[in-house]
């Protein structure tokens, strides 16, 4: 089972996330989060819930493209 991440967690990883909202606000919809950024909270609902779908190296945080 996936961890679930809410508003105001750390992002562990960088990536694609799923966001589960108050079902009777918006549908489920994916967003790109930076790790060490904070999940910010929904300025339509309480519930806001992230699930890592994807994870992917941010170009700054990447071995190859690193400014010294």
């Amino acid at each position: 089972m996936a961890d679930v991440y809410k508003p105001g967690d750390e992002v562990p990883a960088s990536g694609i996330y799923d966001v589960i909202h108050d079902p009777e606000h918006v549908e489920k919809h994916q967003v790109t989060c930076v790790m060490g950024k904070v999940f910010p909270p929904c300025k339509g609902c309480k519930h806001p819930r992230f699930t890592l779908w994807r994870a992917a190296h941010h170009i700054e945080n990447h071995e190859q493209f690193k400014t010294w």
